[in-house]
């Protein structure tokens, strides 16, 4: 009988660890936001982890990993979006992990941040765009997970191309807190 009343005590002192664990996760995520360094300038993106969390956590992961330092601006179509993520610099890499599509009906506009896939919803991965404008016919396409806060002005100077021929790249990213 007491042995019965520890194992129930140490089951739930453990879930309350997880469950503080978890409140600190998505605090971090409500709160943070993604620097972007970049050969332009800085760019600063409002995570949206109420409408993506698991890209947002991804992401996070892949800056405080350093994945996302070093990367060129890939693919900029002039009107349209910028997008970067790729290590290989071709449109073809990625960190090698695919996450499932999280759409919602967040419309993508000047400054919307979303997740690049093939054909299959299911394929985001590291690499991702910014939509300059015109991007209205991606919303609940693509999963959005982050909003340009300042530096739009840096994203519309970009190099344009597909790859540019001098592409401008991520010197560094980092989360703030």
């Amino acid at each position: 009988m007491q042995e019965n009343i520890v194992l129930k005590k140490i089951i739930a002192l453990i879930t309350s660890f997880f469950i503080v664990e978890q409140v600190a996760s998505a605090n971090e995520t409500t709160n943070s936001k993604l620097l972007l360094n970049t050969s332009k300038g800085e760019i600063v993106i409002k995570f949206l982890p109420d409408i993506a969390p698991v890209h947002v956590a991804r992401i996070i992961e892949l800056v405080k990993s350093g994945f996302y330092d070093g990367i060129i601006f890939h693919r900029v179509i002039p009107g349209f979006m910028a997008q970067t993520g790729d290590p290989k610099g071709n449109g073809t890499g990625g960190s090698g992990q695919k996450l499932k599509a999280e759409f919602s009906d967040y419309q993508y506009t000047s400054g919307t941040v979303g997740m690049a896939r093939t054909m299959d919803p299911n394929t985001g991965d590291s690499q991702f765009f910014i939509c300059f404008d015109g991007c209205g016919h991606l919303t609940g396409q693509y999963t959005a997970w982050g909003q340009v806060e300042t530096g739009m002005d840096v994203v519309e100077n970009i190099n344009v191309g597909e790859p540019p021929s001098n592409p401008d790249k991520i010197i560094n990213a980092s989360i703030s807190e």
